[in-house]
Formats: structure tokens, C-alpha cells, sequence
């Protein structure tokens, strides 16, 4: 089964890359889509925020029913997949802002039956020792969320709608790779009755519910970084030296989002089997914290120091996600762990949509030096839930809980 589980692991990765390159498709040709369908500053926002949204309305609903513990999450991930590549390539169809942040709401319903239920898959393939393949698997949704900052390097002087049909393709060959490639893991499975008792048994997991909140910190942080980060870096980038190539931010962009990140993910997962998922966390936080509060610092200043520092954040910002999920996956009982992973998600995500759109109103008060302080409070309070997750980790004798 070990050869089964890594050659898994790649199909999934692969898949999970290709789709996920869905969630920032139309983030990155904002300014094509402002003037196309004449958006206003509210609209704006709306634009940022409605893939969170979609993606919080398809985890409520996944979560309500049970859908990924109900039915086969292969063929869930497969059908969410090609969903999302249908209502992505509609993009370029529209010219009108409502029918356009409507499809990337739905787009984002589509993505709610992707990541959470590639981790179920994932956590059926690797009982044990299961921090690095999660971390690989994060690693992958990374690289995923920044493609659009890689395709738009070489499509930007071209059409944005390439942009929007190559992501499409790409979440077309992931439905292809999970619905053909992809196998069964080879555990015995049931389909579960829809009951509100899954729920919870969620909520009244302390354990479960620990890790969440650490998730739930760390959430408020990611995606706000990951969405302004670029537009931090053009602007600090063009303040320092004006005419520099929009290649090269886009560049520093998918470096900052995409390989730093997924390198962070992939050590982050090997060590967390080592020292256990609350001492990862606790570290990854800390690290990401200290970054928030120090990245307004280097603004205007010398490029190489503001990469360096964004890269350092990159890594740091998305090393620990896969382990929130690992552990509520070790936690939780078998029957209602794909609940549990959507519902950990669905808030997780939820709070995004609040802190996305909390940046620019702040950084119209305090300016670009400040504003990503606000971020480190997110960290801090996940610090504090996971060192008491850690008594959990640590006292468990059987192993069920951390270091298996």
C-alpha cells in the first residue's frame, strides 16, 4: 500500500495544483475586469472577496449534508473540479459585473468540494505519518493559488481572457486526472445517513475544536497576505524605483506566494512528524507574526530587503496550514472526518472575507507601513489555542492524537 499511497499522493498533488489555479484567475486581471465590466470601489471589493464567499456557502453545505462523508470523495473531487473549470471559462463571456462576481461565488462553491475533500482522500491513503503527504498537498494548492501570477507574466501583454482559459484548462485535466488516474484508497468505506449529530460530534470534539481555532488564527492572516502581498510589493517596488518592469513584480509575486510557499509546506511537514503538530504550529505562527509587524518597514526601501523579508513570510504563512488539517484529521472519528475537515474550512474561510476586505480601509488610515500589523493578531491567538492542543498531543498514550 506504501507505493499505492505516494503514487496517490502525486495524482492528487497534480490535481490539486492544476485546480486550485482557479481561486486568484481573476484576482490578478483585477484591472482588466474593473474597466471590461466597469466595476465600481464597492464592486471592487466584491470582486476580491467573492471566491471566500462561494467557498464558504459550498463548505456550509458540504458540511451540513455530510457530502464527503456520504458519497465517494474521488468522484466529489472529480465533479467539483470540472464545475469549476465550466464556471471559470464563462468569464469570458461576460460583460457584467453582477453575472461576473456571481460566477466566481459559484466558482467558489465549486472549489469548496476540491481541497477539503482532497485532504479526506489524502487521509485515507495515509493513516499514519501523514505530515509530510498534507504538507505536499498544500504545497501543491500553493503553487495552485499562484499559477495566475505565473501565467500572467508571459499572457499580460496579450489578452486577460488567456488568463482565464488557461486556469480553466488546467482545472479541466485535474477532474481528468482524479476521475481516470486516481484510485480508491483501499480502506472499507460506508455511505453515512444525513444527521446533524456529525456536526456535533464536531463541536463537542475539544481536541478537534483546539486545532480549529489554531486554524481559524491562522486563516484570518493567509489569505489577506496572499491577496495584498502583490499589491504591496508593486507599490513599494514602483516608490523605489519607478519604471520597473511589471514582470518582474509579477515574478517576485509567484515566488513570494507560490515556491515559498510550497517549499515552506513540504518542510513544514516533515517537521512536524518529528516534533509534533503544535510545536510547528506554535513556530510557523510566531515566525509569521513577527513578519507582519516588520514587512511595513521595508516599504520603499530597498527591493532585495522587501523580497527577502516576503519570501521569509511566504514560507512561513502557509508552513503550518497542512497540520491544522492533519491533526483534526488524526482527532476526529473516521465517520464524520470529511465533516470535520469541511466545517474547519468553512469558518476558516468565512473569516478570510473579513480580514481581505479589512486591509485596504486600514490602509487608507494607517498607510501601507502599518497595515499588515493587523494580521499578526490572527497568529498570536492561534499560538495561544494550540499550546493547549499541545497537552492533547502529548498526553495521548495511544498515538491517536500527534506524533503516530
Amino acid at each position: 500500500m506504501i507505493q499505492g499511497s505516494w503514487k496517490a499522493l502525486a495524482w492528487i498533488g497534480l490535481a490539486e495544483l492544476c485546480a486550485l489555479s482557479l481561486w486568484f484567475s481573476a484576482s490578478v486581471i483585477a484591472p482588466e475586469l474593473i474597466q471590461v465590466w466597469n466595476l465600481s470601489s464597492n464592486s471592487e471589493a466584491w470582486l476580491s472577496a467573492s471566491v471566500p464567499i462561494g467557498f464558504v456557502i459550498g463548505a456550509l453545505v458540504s458540511s451540513y449534508f455530510g457530502i464527503a462523508d456520504r458519497y465517494n470523495p474521488r468522484k466529489v473531487l472529480a465533479l467539483s473540479a470540472f464545475l469549476g473549470a465550466l464556471l471559470n471559462v464563462s468569464l469570458i463571456l461576460v460583460d457584467h459585473a453582477f453575472f461576473g462576481i456571481l460566477l466566481r461565488i459559484l466558482t467558489g462553491v465549486s472549489l469548496a468540494g476540491v481541497y477539503p475533500t482532497a485532504v479526506k482522500i489524502l487521509s485515507q491513503w495515509f493513516p499514519k505519518k501523514r505530515g509530510l503527504a498534507i504538507g505536499i498537498l498544500i504545497a501543491s494548492l500553493t503553487l495552485g493559488s499562484s499559477l495566475p501570477h505565473f501565467i500572467v507574466m508571459f499572457t499580460s501583454s496579450l489578452n486577460w481572457r488567456l488568463v482565464i482559459i488557461c486556469s480553466s484548462l488546467l482545472a479541466l485535466f485535474a477532474a481528468l486526472i482524479v476521475n481516470w488516474l486516481l484510485e480508491d484508497a483501499p480502506v472499507e468505506t460506508k455511505k453515512l445517513p444525513f444527521s446533524l449529530k456529525l456536526i456535533k460530534k464536531v463541536v463537542s470534539n475539544k481536541p478537534v475544536m483546539l486545532a480549529n481555532y489554531g486554524y481559524f488564527g491562522h486563516m484570518w492572516e493567509l489569505y489577506a497576505m496572499w491577496t495584498w502581498i502583490p499589491i504591496f510589493l508593486t507599490v513599494s517596488f514602483t516608490s523605489y524605483a519607478p519604471g520597473i518592469s511589471p514582470w518582474f513584480i509579477a515574478l517576485a509575486s509567484f515566488i513570494t506566494i507560490g515556491i515559498a510557499g510550497g517549499i515552506g509546506c513540504v518542510v513544514g511537514g516533515l517537521v512536524s512528524d518529528r516534533i509534533g503538530r503544535a510545536n510547528l504550529t506554535i513556530i510557523s505562527m510566531l515566525i509569521s507574526a513577527i513578519c507582519c509587524i516588520l514587512i511595513g518597514f521595508t516599504f520603499g526601501q530597498s527591493i532585495w530587503l522587501t523580497l527577502i523579508l516576503s519570501i521569509i513570510w511566504g514560507m512561513s504563512v502557509i508552513s503550518d496550514s497542512a497540520q491544522f488539517s492533519a491533526a483534526v484529521s488524526e482527532v476526529a472519528d473516521v465517520e464524520y472526518v470529511g465533516t470535520a475537515l469541511t466545517f474547519q474550512m468553512c469558518i476558516g474561510f468565512l473569516i478570510t472575507i473579513f480580514s481581505i476586505n479589512l486591509i485596504p480601509i486600514i490602509q487608507r488610515v494607517v498607510g501601507w507601513e502599518w497595515v499588515f500589523a493587523c494580521l499578526a493578531i490572527g497568529p498570536i491567538l492561534g499560538i495561544v489555542s494550540m499550546v493547549h492542543y499541545k497537552r492533547f498531543e502529548t498526553n495521548n498514550v495511544k498515538g491517536t492524537i500527534g506524533q503516530i
